[in-house]
């Protein structure tokens, strides 16, 4: 309604100029301008009237459970929406950047090398204001003047979204992108909210359905295999708030998990992504090891000071090193973790993977999610796939 509305006003304001402008010379064609133009104004004003019927059956009221167990009810104004947190990457796979009226600064900075933000730059670099970001702090008084009709956060502290709410008198959606970098339920239900409130539940069950059917291309890949031909793997470099070395790994990786990978860290009780001891990776030895890219800086200088010790590794012997992109920033990048599982394939099963060109698949799960293709970009900035070499 509140976009019906500015259309209208602007055609009044278009109108009126030209009448004004038509001069006393051009009088005896005011009145026949003037008709046109009033009936031009009527099929406007019907073509919207139809836009609003149509938007109220797609758009009524909506009720619903947020990823925090709160009881959501929107009504059907939900042309203007704010996305903070981890839920603008989720909402950019269902809707881009259409009807967002605020942004966080540090959304806006693609340098991140956050795919989300590389592919809708321009459009995100055109909005407003609201805060900071990393984490969200947006700026309530900023936020009263974007005037969304509903905000949409991720992963952030719940008591401090329900002041904004309060302060601002607009409803906020509380979306989670889960615990794991890909297929995770949780994201699944978020992507869902966001495809309800959008009015794009069918492009959310696309995304949805497109991931999952990866995850079975992948299981059906790789299930065969028998346990003594998968060669054990480490990954290490990978980002837990902030860059690490190659001490930093995760036992039942779902990245590894997908593709039935002999993961030696999986031994560890530790959830999520933790530091060892790296002692415990030469006594691990594994046949492959893989660098995650933000850490790969720290591993070289750290190979450096100490090449005995990486040359101790028979990966490193055997020139079995490889670089993988980041995933991990600001939450998981959930279409790169998907884009490194069939990486990790091509390495560890070739022959599985022989019809996979990983760099091919990067850049069409790349375009699905995002519709662009980044992988060039992503490989600029990281280095992207490849052999590692360190002496």
């Amino acid at each position: 309604m509140k976009n019906n509305m500015k259309k209208l006003l602007a055609l009044f304001l278009v109108l009126t100029l030209v009448l004004a402008g038509c001069g006393q010379k051009a009088e005896d064609k005011k009145e026949e301008l003037e008709d046109k133009l009033e009936d031009k104004v009527d099929q406007v004003e019907d073509k919207l009237d139809g836009d609003d019927k149509k938007e109220d059956k797609e758009l009524g009221e909506l009720k619903f459970t947020d990823m925090a167990g709160r009881e959501v009810v929107l009504d059907g104004d939900r042309d203007d929406l704010l996305v903070i947190g981890s839920a603008l990457r989720m909402y950019t796979y269902i809707n881009g950047t259409e009807k967002l009226v605020g942004i966080e600064k540090a959304q806006q900075n693609k340098e991140s090398g956050r795919p989300y933000i590389m592919a809708n730059a321009e459009g995100l670099a055109a909005l407003d204001l609201v805060g900071e970001g990393f984490p969200a702090d947006v700026d309530p008084e900023l936020v009263l003047t974007a005037d969304p009709d509903v905000i949409i956060a991720g992963d952030l502290d719940i008591k401090t979204l329900e002041e904004l709410e309060n302060k601002t008198g607009i409803p906020v959606v509380i979306l989670t992108t889960g615990s794991e970098p890909v297929f995770d339920e949780k994201m699944y239900e978020s992507l869902k909210i966001i495809g309800q409130i959008t009015g794009k539940e069918d492009r959310a069950e696309e995304v949805i359905n497109y991931l999952e059917d990866a995850k079975k291309e992948l299981e059906n890949l790789t299930k065969h295999i028998e346990e003594d031909k998968r060669p054990s793997v480490y990954v290490g470099g990978l980002s837990h708030k902030g860059n690490h070395g190659i001490e930093s790994t995760k036992a039942n990786s779902q990245v590894l998990d997908a593709i039935n990978a002999n993961n030696v860290a999986d031994e560890l009780k530790d959830e999520g992504t933790v530091d060892i001891d790296k002692e415990q990776l030469i006594k691990w030895d594994p046949e492959i090891i893989i660098i995650d890219e933000n850490g790969l800086g720290l591993v070289r200088e750290d190979y450096d000071k100490n090449p005995d010790y990486y040359e101790s590794l028979r990966a490193f012997q055997e020139g079995k090193v490889y670089g993988q992109l980041p995933y991990v920033s600001y939450y998981s990048n959930i279409e790169t973790a998907l884009i490194d599982t069939y990486y990790l394939g091509t390495i560890l099963y070739p022959e599985e993977f022989k019809d996979i060109d990983p760099v091919v698949k990067a850049d069409e799960i790349y375009e699905f999610m995002l519709g662009e293709k980044l992988y060039d970009q992503m490989a600029e900035k990281f280095g992207g796939f490849m052999k590692l070499e360190f002496k």
